[in-house]
């Protein structure tokens, strides 16, 4: 059993574009998929769970989709919220993939602070090298200013050299 966990914040491209990115070039599968954001931008779930859907069935994925809202800039906080939510679904027997792409900065922080202990297999970041003009769907941005980056793989290879 695989779970996905996506740290939202501004941007719905840009939680979608780095879930497209992972399907397609990663071949992952998971079985749930948690979208955390903060309590700031909970009006914005109903179109992020529509694109995920979305993904989901054009992936062929019968992935389960769930939302969790967390308390806006409470970063210690959010960061126990994961924690006990990745701790819970290990304790399942779920492997963990966490993207931090689409994430502000303080979400973002509180979920590395979660993953300090956790066994995880993935951390996604979908690079882009630009700002300008990158509200497209994944496919319409050009390749070349896209990279996914796992940084778990960074880590191992780091530590092969070190």
């Amino acid at each position: 059993m695989r779970a996905y966990i996506t740290i939202f914040g501004r941007s719905i491209w840009g939680l979608i574009n780095s879930l497209y990115a992972v399907l397609k070039q990663e071949k992952i599968s998971p079985d749930i998929i948690y979208i955390i954001t903060e309590d700031l931008f909970q009006d914005k779930l109903g179109k992020i769970v529509e694109g995920v859907k979305i993904l989901v069935e054009e992936f062929g994925l019968n992935a389960k989709i769930e939302t969790k809202t967390v308390a806006e800039g409470k970063i210690v906080a959010a960061g126990m919220e994961i924690s006990n939510l990745i701790k819970g679904l290990k304790e399942k027997g779920y492997e963990i993939d966490v993207d931090i792409t689409p994430g502000r900065k303080s979400l973002v922080t509180g979920t590395i602070l979660a993953l300090n202990k956790a066994d995880i297999q993935h951390l996604f970041y979908l690079d882009i090298k630009t700002t300008t003009d990158v509200n497209y769907p994944f496919e319409m941005i050009p390749k070349q200013l896209q990279t996914l980056r796992d940084f778990m793989v960074d880590l191992k290879e780091a530590r092969e050299h070190a």
